[in-house]
């Protein structure tokens, strides 16, 4: 491993607890495309070597099977190829077999070409029907249960097509057919869960976030009375490419001010665009792709009027309320809970404090929006059927978002303090992975 790489690794090796982030004038070392494919690949090959055989024994499924073709791919099976391919090749077959017994499972391929980790099995000159192949690998290791990529509650469980698996059914002895279940929650479970490195790395992930958020939150990109929120979506756009990053959904920019109409709630259409004012709450909402693992983070900054050095006094107290409701959120974090008994037991704390809350908190790790347990959307705070259902396991990533409907004695007014801040649950706690906001960015920035 290269040096640089090493001390990448290092400086970030330590969890962070909960508490306010407080540096955001070093900006993290970005790695050449290069190298991050390279950390990337060990990652994957770690990953199919450690997590693969822990989920299929938990599951009790000994053959897992993933299929997809060219450009239609499964985005399970996306996650398991080399980082310099983005798409599948032709109809791409991927198979892991559980003998039992202690023994490693088998990483297979049947396909027209070695698939990165998988070394195929199919060999046209041998046997020119893929499908039939594939069936004779299937026969050959008389699996229990084979389990597939379908699930009506998860979409990224649900990634084989209806005609690849048409192709699979028919092509297997009727007995076999019989043997197929849903693969849904090993598929969850290996999109879910991070190692070791990669919760290590992905404080560094975040910091790259914050750092941008800080920069486009200050007088370096707002000129108040000229600069528009459109303005400063598309500058946050920009600057991520800048750095050789992407994002996952265009950047979300909005203000409250003291007459403005109160906001309802209602997250189902765009945020008018306003020019940016002295005396204006900005809140913004940014999430970028980096080492493919994705960061979604909501943070606010005050525009100072003429005379001001710091936020109304009512601000500030909803911004304090807000970390409160986190608090409580992840005081709820237990092992083994459904996302919907979290979101009740949270919103009933909330309740007993007081606090106006909505939650809808998600996991996240290689999707912004990602598999596991869904704590709440905003427009279902009674529990989400399906994929609220889903229980917390550790070493898992969440984005704790939500928000707190608190008035504002200078103001006169209500608002929502909308909050989110990315964290890992190690299977005892909850620890943001670096840091959470509990000050307002200040433009200007106060020395």
């Amino acid at each position: 491993m290269k040096i640089k790489m090493m001390a990448f690794i290092f400086l970030f090796s330590l969890p962070v607890p909960a508490e306010a982030q407080v540096r955001n004038d070093i900006t993290p070392h970005i790695l050449p495309l290069q190298e991050r494919a390279e950390v990337m690949d060990r990652w994957t090959r770690n990953r199919l070597d450690t997590i693969v055989p822990e989920l299929m024994r938990r599951e009790g499924i000994d053959m897992w099977v993933l299929v997809a073709r060219e450009y239609n791919e499964d985005p399970v099976l996306l996650t398991m190829l080399p980082a310099t391919w983005h798409s599948s090749r032709r109809t791409t077959i991927l198979l892991f077999y559980d003998p039992g017994e202690g023994r490693a499972p088998e990483r297979l391929a049947v396909a027209r070409y070695n698939t990165g980790f998988f070394e195929t099995q199919w060999f046209p000159d041998q046997q020119p029907d893929q499908w039939k192949r594939f069936a004779e690998i299937v026969t050959e290791r008389n699996p229990e249960k084979i389990g597939v990529n379908f699930s009506g509650t998860f979409a990224l469980a649900d990634g084989i097509s209806y005609t690849d698996f048409s192709n699979l059914k028919q092509s297997l002895p009727q007995e076999y057919q019989t043997r197929i279940v849903s693969a849904e929650n090993l598929a969850v479970g290996w999109l879910e869960t991070r190692t070791e490195e990669e919760m290590t790395v992905y404080r560094q992930i975040n910091r790259i976030a914050h750092n941008i958020i800080a920069e486009g939150l200050s007088e370096a990109v707002i000129t108040p009375g000229v600069t528009t929120t459109a303005d400063l979506q598309w500058w946050f756009r920009e600057r991520i490419r800048e750095l050789k990053l992407t994002e996952w959904f265009h950047p979300s920019v909005a203000v409250h001010r003291s007459e403005s109409p109160e906001l309802d709630g209602d997250f189902s259409g765009s945020a008018p665009q306003n020019v940016i004012m002295p005396g204006d709450l900005i809140h913004m909402d940014l999430g970028i792709i980096y080492m493919g693992l994705a960061t979604d983070t909501q943070r606010n900054a005050y525009v100072l009027k003429s005379g001001e050095s710091d936020a109304p006094e009512g601000l500030k107290e909803a911004l304090r309320i807000g970390n409160r409701l986190q608090d409580l959120l992840t005081d709820e974090f237990v092992t083994g809970r459904t996302g919907n008994e979290i979101l009740a037991a949270a919103l009933k704390k909330a309740e007993g404090e007081g606090i106006r809350a909505t939650i809808y908190t998600h996991p996240i790790g290689y999707q912004g929006h990602g598999a596991g347990p869904t704590i709440g959307l905003w427009d279902q705070q009674g529990g989400v059927p399906g994929k609220g259902d889903y229980p917390l396991y550790p070493n898992t990533a969440h984005s704790i978002e939500l928000n707190a409907e608190v008035f504002i004695p200078e103001w006169n007014r209500n608002i929502l303090i909308m909050l989110e801040e990315d964290a890992i649950f190690d299977g005892e706690k909850v620890w943001y992975i670096d840091g959470r906001m509990e000050e307002f960015y200040l433009i200007p920035r106060q020395k």
